[in-house]
């Protein structure tokens, strides 16, 4: 007859499992906007290199004005000329010497004057680019002295200062989340540096196509590491508990039939039919399992229930184990 098998046997342990939401997500920007050109016109200048930090209301590109400078000049000009005038009726009617209607219209042409000058100086803002808010800009894809389109793409400016995170989540969990949630999310590029963000927006309408419900959240963004697109794993606690737990290599699966083997009097072994529940650090959840037992956690693949077995230290006894049938 054959030795009884050597194994190893430990006994179960209480073990923190947390519920977790698990899914992917993509990284926007804080904002981010493509400037386009207004007018159709010639670049003169471009005053940002690439990748440049930049700040709100910056200047990062002129395109020619010279008509408009032009025209904004006799507006200022008629908008002087009429206020003299104006200045001059109101004195002659406060004396009685003009009109009432003389002085409405000099009031109008006053009026008139200034709304030429601030649409000169409204086109001359059309070809003043300027950053909407502080980031950094793109690539740079533009050179001066190139004659541009209206709505042709100038620069592209991001705030990276912190990361908005879109995911989606079935339907079936949405009543685990809340705003205010904290979430961790790694990306493939620092595999090792997770971030630790919250949940700030769950939409109101849920995709009837895929039943599921978009979810963002937002991350600190440290360094910039983060970049707009990048995809990123998403792991949200929504809940803990402590139960039994025992090597995930002392579960034995046959069909849909769970169980272990318990260590019992005389080193004999005894199937245990178990239910196993979340997995976490080579432990896995079980219910079923005698408390205070221990389980075979190594060798199991030559066990057979009732089989006598051997464990470290020991010898083996005279007379060898039952034949595994």
């Amino acid at each position: 007859k054959r030795p009884p098998p050597l194994v190893a046997a430990v006994p179960t342990v209480k073990h923190t499992f947390v519920d977790r939401i698990e899914a992917v997500g993509t990284a926007r920007a804080n904002e981010q906007v493509t400037i386009s050109a207004t007018v159709t016109e010639r670049l003169e200048r471009v005053l940002f290199e690439d990748g440049m930090a930049v700040s709100r209301g910056q200047l990062l590109a002129v395109l020619s004005q010279a008509q408009e400078a032009a025209s904004l000049n006799g507006a200022i000009a008629e908008e002087k000329q009429a206020a003299a005038q104006y200045q001059r009726i109101n004195n002659l009617y406060d004396r009685g010497f003009a009109t009432r209607a003389q002085l409405d219209l000099q009031v109008a042409t006053a009026a008139r004057a200034r709304a030429d000058a601030a649409e000169a100086r409204a086109q001359i803002g059309d070809r003043m680019i300027r950053a909407p808010f502080a980031g950094y800009v793109g690539l740079r894809t533009i050179s001066a002295g190139a004659v541009v389109n209206a709505g042709t793409p100038l620069v592209t400016i991001s705030d990276l200062s912190r990361i908005k995170l879109d995911f989606t989540v079935p339907e079936t969990r949405l009543a685990l989340l809340r705003p205010g949630q904290e979430i961790e999310a790694v990306s493939a590029a620092f595999p090792d540096q997770p971030i630790r963000g919250r949940v700030s927006t769950i939409d109101p309408a849920i995709d009837p196509s895929s039943r599921a419900v978009m979810v963002r959240a937002i991350l600190p963004n440290p360094g910039g590491r983060i970049k707009p697109g990048m995809l990123l794993t998403v792991r949200v606690a929504t809940a803990s508990r402590t139960a039994d737990a025992v090597p995930e290599l002392a579960v034995v699966g046959e069909g849909d039939r769970r169980f272990v083997y318990v260590l019992g009097p005389g080193n004999k072994v005894k199937e245990a039919t178990v239910t196993t529940g979340l997995r976490d650090g080579g432990l896995i959840e079980v219910n079923g399992v005698p408390a205070g037992a221990r389980v075979i956690s190594e060798g199991v693949q030559k066990l057979s229930d009732g089989m006598t077995v051997r464990l470290p230290g020991q010898k083996p006894a005279a007379g060898g184990a039952a034949k595994k049938p």
